[in-house]
């Protein structure tokens, strides 16, 4: 039963990570168009912000579908939705559309959880 169970919870996993990967992607393409523009304009760091936003948000889709980099693209998609929240909440002074990144930021950390065995056997192999 315990394998019936894990095999579920990895199959879940799976799903999540596809549907995380392919709105990141699709959100980080979003980013280079000229709709967010006005957003990081009120932001004040520039739109070279937007840009580095998008090309991270891109690169974390398509990490969290290559299984060797699923757990390090969940751990920094985490960092940028932290990011969100933050600016969402303290720049913009918008706590309803902090809501969606602080969403993503706990689906992404749950997948980061589950592939942490990959993070763990990484610094090991890293720290001899």
């Amino acid at each position: 039963m315990s394998v019936q169970v894990s095999t579920s919870r990895r199959a879940a996993v799976w799903v999540l990570q596809v549907a995380l990967g392919a709105y990141f992607a699709y959100s980080g393409l979003l980013l280079f168009g000229d709709g967010f523009a006005g957003k990081f304009d009120r932001i004040g760091l520039g739109q070279g912000l937007r840009y580095a936003t998008g090309v991270l948000e891109i690169a974390g889709g398509v990490g969290l579908l290559v299984p060797a980099l699923a757990a390090f693209a969940a751990l920094g998609l985490a960092a940028v939705m932290a990011g969100a929240v933050v600016t969402e909440l303290v720049l913009l002074l918008d706590p309803a559309a902090a809501v969606l990144p602080a969403l993503l930021l706990a689906l992404v950390s749950a997948v980061a959880l589950f592939r942490w065995d990959a993070v763990r056997s990484a610094a090991q192999r890293f720290g001899k």
